[in-house]
């Protein structure tokens, strides 16, 4: 027990406090002499002594006893009967604890025992501590809110299922402990004049017994619960009835979770009647009755993810999760467990040591190899306690101090860390080599990118895991707020009901939802928007399938996804829209402009006319189906922004077209055809659109600004059996067409559709005849009502009646006005439009809004119109920005250089709105941006209208 020159300082130096305490100068001699040898070693000895006089009156008694793991419980629970309150309750137990493992540390450091014995004590004190913990805490809370009883008035316990190496027996010195909290029936409680229902009270009891354990007070803590393994990870509920973890292990429990369960073990010897049922219920979930070689494949996929956490930690030092490592000798045990141990009872141990010993028994290693992983096992084990006991610090990885070294070297019986390392990596050399034949050597393997994308899924319980893959593998700048979005969606899938062929499925398309995802120069915009979307379909286990068994599909959502929210929160809603992604060709091409019509005819050409509903819903599914692809093609750089509009607005007037003829139907049906159009052809009715959509100029999300004319004569009446007045007739089809666009169905709604541009706006009548809309236009319009009319052209009507409505604006538009008062007009209304839509966004320019915007473009390209078209007939030809500024040129009010330049910075900024639509984005840009377009629209407008 001699120790090197260093650390004999070290243990000087320590001692010179401890012997200020007159209890360690009546210690044995030989007790002194080990202590002077213990505390150059371990600092975590050395600070309890000081910290506890008691302990130092009490050890070279208990040092006395060769085991005291079998009193643990006694001694402990006549601590916590006598307690007063809960803060008591914490002190007993930390100070059991800490007096409890420098007992087991001593006994370890002098080699004066075995390590079954260190495992038997660690794992005795832990299952001591939690379980008379959980008696105390249980007496308490019926206290307060009555005993838990079932349905037939018997008292419920609850059962605590150690796991890992708490349930196996083998729990090392700073270890975690892993539970799962289980009650046999639901019920209520009885006793108290507040009932709570079981699963209230356990989860309080729960509650109480980790904040027992694991709270830090000024004694310290206990042990760090874990309750990740519980069913649905941390999302899952803390406590679950006997049905609820089967129905749960049967329908949803994953190959991890058979793995953890291979050791789980209630807590607390006279639970184990109370276990027998649920064992019962549980094994078939964890042990096969077949030789399950199906669990091979994902054995293969746990073994790929320890290799690349090595890797990716760098833990070549880490005698547990190294290669070579203790990690690698549970997995070769369980291995054969989940394997064989349906049929194999003696592979059903707990312990790996006894699990070892059954492997060799069946011949399914050779002795040789069994004997490396059992002295190896032997070997790690005894190195970890004694690195972790030097400080009582959870830590697997070597110390790089040379004192350190020094210390684990003399502990382990080595007189230098050279040979202690050698030795080290000799057994793990062995262990490896025996891993590695089992299921094959992935170290070529590693390398592949795919299998990142697998660990990406397969580790979400483990974040600092899935950053390190983000970080370090795939090189993300933007892996911490990554990782929370992938740990985030895999929790809240636990609230979804998947069932065991959408989890199989989910967990084969996740892979490559990551990979599609990552190969994307965008993936911090995708990944959030993908997920999102995953969220909404996930128990639609059809849409799932089709995107793992066509990639091209997979590719396109997200392709979509990351370049437009806009198209994600689509496809998100309406997910029949995914079908349009098998086929790559036919989502990047747009129906024909003048194929619209035809398309959406022999779409609704399926469905009953007189099927209402479904006529409605398919004309919002086509009017999706037709959007996806626009948005497709735009986002491709197919469609440039000029095409990207005729597309939108050549859709609108298709679906007008239809709503009108499903309105006309339903209103006929019931009052019958106005009497005036019989000795004629059409309707008698005309749909004129104004603004954007009269302009050819539709976006992503624009309404219809609509207005409605019609030439019923006074004296016409319909001819059906229900007669009815002629102008009455298309007041009700009127607003049988509004009611089709705005009626919300699965489908969303149709358009929104604005008719305040008719005859004396929201009071005017809601359809009006053509001579009214003549005579309200040539006396009683106002300016702003003409510049209006500057961006109008009838998209659904008669012959005669677009005859008429082009009759009408020509002649309003080619008035003569007294160019002053025009300006003065158009610039107030200006001014007042700006007013109203709202102030400056600070270091944003507004594209529509701001001066030098779009906004100005249109007022100014109506001034021209309304100026200039009295001399110049033809400018009021075309109703759209672009072909009004061409006109402009050919009739020679503009020049060629600015009107084309007026173009460009009209065109660039309506480009830009495009793109900030599909990303959901308001329509501004940073302040330093298009100044050269702006600075020409307000050179332009200052020099024709100020």
């Amino acid at each position: 027990m001699q120790l090197p020159h260093n650390l004999a300082c070290v243990s000087q130096s320590a001692l010179e406090l401890l012997y200020e305490h007159d209890a360690i100068g009546l210690w044995p001699e030989h007790r002194r002499e080990q202590l002077n040898y213990i505390a150059g070693l371990s600092k975590f000895v050395v600070d309890s002594l000081h910290q506890d006089q008691n302990l130092q009156q009490q050890l070279p008694e208990m040092l006395e006893q060769p085991s005291r793991h079998q009193e643990y419980r006694a001694r402990l629970g006549k601590c916590l009967a006598d307690c007063a309150d809960e803060a008591q309750g914490h002190r007993i137990l930390r100070q059991f604890r800490r007096r409890e493992m420098v007992y087991i540390a001593w006994r370890d450091f002098m080699g004066s025992w075995t390590l079954e014995q260190s495992f038997e004590h660690l794992s005795q004190l832990a299952e001591a501590m939690l379980f008379e913990t959980y008696q105390w805490q249980y007496g308490e809370c019926c206290k307060l809110w009555g005993t838990p009883c079932n349905s037939s008035g018997e008292a419920q316990p609850m059962l605590i299922i150690g796991m890992g190496k708490l349930g196996g027996g083998e729990l090392n010195f700073s270890s975690d402990i892993d539970l799962i909290f289980t009650y046999p029936e639901n019920g209520d409680t009885q006793g108290a004049t507040r009932s709570l229902s079981n699963a209230q009270f356990f989860t309080r009891l729960a509650q109480r017994i980790i904040k027992a354990l694991d709270q830090q007070t000024f004694d310290g803590f206990c042990y760090r619960v874990d309750m990740r393994l519980r069913p649905f990870g941390e999302s899952g509920p803390l406590v679950m009835s006997y049905a609820a973890l089967e129905d749960y292990y049967q329908e949803q429990g994953r190959d991890w979770e058979r793995y953890a369960m291979i050791k789980g073990r209630v807590m607390g010897s006279e639970m184990y009647s109370e276990y027998k049922a649920l064992r019962q219920m549980l094994r078939p979930f964890v042990f096969r009755r077949y030789i399950d070689f199906s669990a091979i494949q994902s054995l293969r996929r746990m073994k790929s993810m320890i290799s690349s956490e090595v890797r990716r930690r760098g833990f070549k030092n880490n005698i547990k999760l190294g290669a070579g490592g203790i990690r690698e000798i549970e997995f070769v045990a369980q291995v054969f467990q989940l394997i064989r141990g349906g049929r194999e009872p003696s592979l059903r141990q707990r312990g790996l040591l006894k699990t070892l010993s059954a492997i060799e028994t069946l011949e399914l290693l050779t002795t040789e190899e069994v004997s490396s992983l059992r002295h190896a096992y032997h070997f790690l084990r005894r190195l970890e306690n004694l690195l972790q006991a030097m400080s009582d610090q959870q830590t697997q990885i070597l110390p790089d101090n040379e004192q350190e070294q020094l210390q684990l070297s003399i502990a382990m019986g080595y007189k230098d860390w050279s040979s202690l390392l050698k030795e080290t990596q000799l057994h793990m050399h062995k262990v490896h080599q025996v891993f590695s034949n089992l299921i094959g050597d992935d170290e070529e393997d590693s390398l592949d990118v795919d299998k990142h994308y697998h660990e990406l899924w397969d580790m979400v319980a483990k974040p600092d895991v899935i950053e390190g893959i983000l970080a370090q593998d795939i090189a993300s700048e933007h892996w911490a707020e990554m990782a929370q979005t992938i740990i985030g969606f895999k929790r809240d899938l636990a609230n979804k009901t998947l069932g065991p062929r959408g989890r199989q499925v989910l967990n084969r398309l996740m892979p490559k939802v990551f990979g599609a995802i990552f190969a994307h120069r965008d993936a911090k915009y995708g990944l959030p928007r993908v997920l999102h979307l995953l969220q909404r379909i996930v128990t639609r286990t059809t849409y799932l399938e089709l995107l793992d068994e066509y990639p091209a599909a997979l590719t396109q959502l997200v392709r979509l996804c990351t370049e437009s929210p806009m198209v994600s929160e689509q496809l998100g809603r309406y997910p029949i829209l995914l079908d349009e992604l098998i086929d790559p060709q036919h989502l990047y091409n747009p129906v024909p402009l003048e194929s619209y019509r035809s398309e959406l005819r022999d779409y609704l050409a399926r469905i009953p006319e007189d099927d209402m509903e479904q006529q409605m819903e398919a004309l919002r599914q086509f009017k999706q189906i037709c959007s996806l692809r626009i948005a497709a093609a735009d986002i491709a750089g197919v469609l440039p922004v000029m095409k990207v509009s005729d597309h939108l607005t050549y859709l609108a007037e298709a679906i007008v077209d239809s709503v009108v003829n499903q309105a006309w139907m339903q209103v006929v049906e019931k009052y019958g055809e106005p009497a005036h159009l019989k000795d004629r052809e059409g309707r008698g009715f005309a749909v004129i659109g104004y603004g954007k959509v009269g302009g050819w100029e539709l976006g992503y999300n624009s309404d219809l600004d609509l207005v409605f004319i019609h030439d019923c004569p006074v004296d016409s009446y319909t001819d059906g059996k229900k007669e009815l007045d002629g102008r009455q007739f298309y007041l009700r089809l009127t607003q049988r067409i509004i009611h089709i666009f705005s009626t919300r169905t699965a489908s969303g709604i149709l358009y929104d559709v604005d008719t305040r541009l008719r005859p004396s706006g929201a009071s005017g009548l809601l359809v009006t005849t053509t001579e009214a809309f003549d005579e309200y236009q040539r006396n009683d319009a106002w300016t702003w009502e003409h510049q209006a009319l500057v961006r109008a052209r009838m998209i659904y009507g008669d012959s005669a009646l677009e005859k008429a409505f082009s009759r009408t604006r020509h002649h309003v538009l080619s008035q003569a006005r007294e160019e002053s008062l025009l300006k003065k007009e158009v610039v107030e209304m200006r001014e007042k439009m700006r007013n109203h839509f709202g102030g400056k966004k600070a270091g944003r320019f507004l594209l529509k809004q701001d001066p030098g915007g779009i906004t100005d473009v249109e007022f100014l390209t109506q001034y021209l119109v309304l100026r200039f078209s009295h001399d110049n007939p033809k400018l009021t030809r075309w109703s759209d920005n672009v072909r009004i500024l061409e006109s402009m040129i050919a009739q020679g009010v503009m020049e060629e250089a600015p009107a084309m330049a007026l173009t460009h910075a009209y065109t660039t900024m309506r480009n830009h709105i495009h793109h900030r639509n599909l990303l959901n984005l308001e329509a501004d840009v940073a302040e330093e941006k298009l100044l050269k377009e702006r600075e020409l629209v307000k050179t332009l407008w200052h020099e024709w209208l100020e």
